[in-house]
């Protein structure tokens, strides 16, 4: 029997502005969910159970007044643990605030407020949101829903396992080198990458850098686009990169007309390190595709010295955030966090200079590239979710990592480009686990994007092989 939690975010509003439903009866329902397999998955790390509900019971006397709270009125949204929740616990997954309760919303939290969402919880994050996992000293491992055994990827794991269970119906999380596209893949879920500026971040240490992101999950297109119609679009003053736009009208996005797009596919931009695996599975979904597009085909832009500049401008980015608490709390951090931090210590301001001048190269091809597609289609990660047991690959195909960053680059290269970016959940890979593309749009082109990946997931969901997967929730009891 399908529970109120199962239902798609979209058709929820709608029972609940129709009363049908009651957002009592929907907070109830997650909750039950919740109870019944976070304590095997570990997405959702603090609760807000009497505030949720206390909020609820607002919602239905204004709905049953005859007032519209809003575009997301009733829905639970879960917070990333890197957001501050007014009264809410919220770590950052350090020991450094592991006590730490916030005395304000952050302006997004603001929005989602105002657009009537309520705030369910905190979801798990690496610490600081360092990393493609979800495991940090505080809470411990998020496990993935469809193995836990693995991971959900990272850093917005906990809000992706959560979606992926149904604990909630949109989640919120953050993208630097992947952190919304890559969980999403994992979880077979949908993460969109917007914009630089489009979702305010006014704890922006580095003012100017198309790096970390905010942004919406959740398990259709369409319900992702509807949080982002609400989640964005208000330039909060503390913001330098914030961008004033009218995002209202991403509620109700309509599908586009693939006949009439042009797309490029590529199953590791020429030189990406991707897993053979995940090409094959690539290479035979994007075929499944292909010919509802005016124009398909095989091409990327070069993506010469990207490697080596995301690398550098990421130490600058630690080293910024925290060469403070490396060098006066090394004892509490994790070992991601030293160790992206100090590798800043040996670069040369001649260094962040060229690599400055790279991304900028970078950037130039990729726009002159998009000038001749509306889409790139991309692999969602470079290889299948690995065991917790195991941590992240050291090779791929043979080939050495460096570091963990280094099988990201499918994913940290459209970082750079600041286009937007989504990742949509395609059947699952060799190895059982959920598979899915990343989709790069034109810049500033997120309506288009989100048009054209909801047309897209409307293929892939009638087709058995292809459709969203669903995680077997009776092995996580």
């Amino acid at each position: 029997m399908t529970e109120p939690c199962d239902l798609s975010a979209v058709d929820l509003r709608a029972l609940i502005g129709a009363k049908k439903l009651s957002p009592v009866e929907l907070v109830e329902s997650c909750l039950k969910r919740i109870g019944r397999v976070n304590g095997t998955v570990n997405a959702f790390v603090a609760l807000d159970e009497e505030g949720a509900l206390a909020r609820a019971r607002e919602l239905e006397t204004e709905i049953a007044q005859g007032r519209d709270p809003g575009p997301l009125a009733g829905l639970p949204v879960g917070i990333k643990d890197l957001v501050n929740v007014k009264g809410l616990r919220t770590t950052y997954g350090s020991l450094l605030f592991k006590d730490h309760v916030p005395d304000a919303d952050d302006g997004q939290i603001t929005r989602l407020r105002q657009a009537g969402a309520i705030i369910l919880g905190k979801t798990n994050t690496p610490e600081f949101g360092s990393g493609a996992n979800t495991t940090n000293r505080v809470y411990g491992a998020t496990t993935n829903p469809f193995d836990p055994a693995r991971t959900p990827g990272g850093s917005s794991g906990g809000s992706a396992a959560a979606l992926a269970c149904s604990m909630v119906p949109l989640a919120q999380g953050s993208d630097t080198g992947g952190s919304l596209r890559a969980p999403a893949t994992w979880s077979g879920v949908v993460g969109f990458r917007p914009r630089p500026g489009a979702v305010a971040n006014e704890r922006r240490m580095l003012p100017l850098t198309y790096f970390s992101v905010q942004g919406p999950m959740g398990r259709s297109v369409a319900d992702t686009a509807l949080q982002y119609s609400a989640q964005a679009g208000s330039a909060h003053p503390g913001d330098p990169m914030g961008i004033p736009f009218d995002a209202a009208s991403f509620a109700t996005i309509q599908p586009a007309d693939l006949g009439t797009l042009r797309v490029a596919f590529s199953e590791d931009l020429g030189t990406a390190p991707v897993d053979d695996g995940i090409k094959r599975v690539f290479r035979q979904r994007a075929g499944k595709i292909r010919d509802a597009f005016a124009h398909a085909r095989d091409d990327q832009p070069d993506i010469a010295g990207v490697r080596e500049a995301f690398w550098v401008l990421r130490c600058v980015y630690y080293m910024a955030y925290h060469k403070d608490r490396v060098e006066n709390h090394r004892e509490l951090l994790s070992p991601n966090i030293i160790t992206n931090t100090e590798a800043g210590y040996d670069m040369s301001l001649a260094d962040v200079a060229a690599a400055e001048v790279a991304w900028r190269q970078w950037y130039d091809r990729f726009q002159a590239f998009m000038e001749d597609v509306d889409l790139l289609v991309l692999p969602g990660n470079a290889y299948p979710p690995y065991r917790l047991d195991t941590g992240a690959p050291t090779e791929i195909n043979g080939r050495p990592m460096e570091n963990y960053m280094d099988a990201s680059l499918i994913r940290s290269a459209l970082t750079l480009t600041g286009n937007p970016v989504i990742a949509v959940p395609c059947g699952l890979d060799e190895t059982g686990a959920p598979f899915g593309f990343q989709i790069a749009g034109k810049r500033h082109g997120e309506k288009e994007l989100l048009e054209a990946a909801l047309a897209i997931e409307t293929i892939l969901n009638a087709d058995a092989e292809t459709a969203r997967p669903i995680p077997d929730l009776e092995k996580l009891t």
